[in-house]
């Protein structure tokens, strides 16, 4: 998710305060992306058995001696399963917000204290007392972001990274990463598998990542879609950023069959000018209609009055067709709404004639 996050620094006093903070802390072994941990919980509470929860993520060792009471979480995407596997109760605030939140969780959402509809910064989360941060993108946990990770952790707060971000990504440059192997949604069920893990409800976990493998088999029985390019664009109309071969969409574009138009970049949202595109000239446009105000053109309405009058794109076949789908940008990156990506591109794909 394309995103610019100005670096912030916490005050002595709240970090003095933080400090009495009474939850492990992490250390940083072990391999990248892999989870695990002992015992096994049931819904809606935890046993000693299931404690300590220890997690291999994203290079880290995460430690969490007992759950959470007073979790943060500082992206939409963690905050959807948070509030999926029905921890409101457990929350202490969210931030980062591109959309409004998923249908069904209005009332869970609304019983937890929004932080920031962007990043906010460290004081305003230490002053939140959390005993587990989780956030969605490296960039988010890192200089730059909110803080990095290692802040949290000396002050004995654990933190968690969705392994969509880390696995099979590389992170080091100045874009929004390149993927080294492409994403599937193991990556996303294996998120709600940890958060469930360390919150001690490993069955809802279970619940959660069947009723969302079923949602893909239903959208995508007897699809047919060969042959058929998509391109995303996710936000900007001057420099557009357009989705490459291998994160969110294409873990739909895979499920669909189809063809992204962009898969010859591992990029994971490259900014490409628009005579490629035109020249490309995709079959269908998806087009992120995004509620924050970071980019140009972040509404699909702002989007498609865009296209349809740039001289370079109002030619276009899709936008001559009027072939837009629009999705919600948590459906446009690894998340439990990805699904959601899936679903209603396969139902445009048919509605257009474009797949059996």
């Amino acid at each position: 998710m394309p995103l610019a996050r100005p670096l912030r620094s916490a005050r002595p006093a709240v970090l003095f305060l933080a400090g009495a903070l009474l939850l492990a802390g992490c250390g940083s072994s072990g391999p990248a992306g892999s989870s695990g941990s002992a015992g096994s919980g049931s819904a809606g509470r935890s046993g000693a058995a299931d404690r300590p929860v220890r997690l291999d993520n994203c290079g880290r060792r995460v430690v969490v001696d007992s759950p959470p009471r007073r979790a943060v979480s500082l992206n939409q995407g963690t905050t959807e399963i948070m509030l999926s596997l029905g921890l409101a109760d457990r929350m202490a605030g969210t931030a980062t917000w591109t959309d409004p939140v998923a249908k069904g969780l209005e009332k869970a959402n609304a019983k937890v204290k929004r932080l920031a509809d962007n990043a906010p910064s460290f004081e305003t989360v230490l002053d939140t007392e959390p005993d587990f941060v989780a956030a969605s993108f490296a960039s988010t946990l890192g200089k730059g972001g909110v803080a990095p990770r290692e802040q949290f952790e000396k002050l004995g707060v654990p933190t968690y990274l969705s392994p969509s971000d880390c696995v099979g990504k590389d992170n080091s440059g100045d874009g929004d990463g390149v993927r080294t192997e492409p994403l599937t949604m193991d990556a996303v069920y294996g998120e709600v598998r940890d958060l469930a893990a360390v919150f001690g409800v490993r069955e809802r976990g279970e619940k959660l990542v069947a009723e969302l493998r079923n949602r893909v088999t239903r959208a995508t029985a007897g699809l047919d879609a060969r042959g058929v390019t998509l391109m995303y664009w996710f936000a900007n109309s001057q420099s557009p950023y357009l989705a490459g071969c291998c994160g969110a969409p294409g873990v739909v574009t895979n499920e669909l069959g189809a063809k992204n138009a962009f898969d010859d970049t591992d990029q994971e949202w490259p900014q490409v000018n628009w005579e490629t595109v035109a020249d490309r000239d995709p079959d269908l446009l998806v087009i992120g209609d995004l509620t924050r105000r970071q980019q140009t053109a972040e509404t699909a309405a702002k989007k498609i009055e865009f296209l349809e009058s740039n001289p370079v794109t109002r030619n276009m076949t899709a936008v001559k067709e009027k072939r837009y789908v629009l999705l919600s940008g948590q459906a446009m990156n690894p998340t439990v709404r990805t699904v959601e990506g899936i679903e209603k591109l396969a139902a445009a794909l048919r509605g257009h004639g474009l797949a059996g």
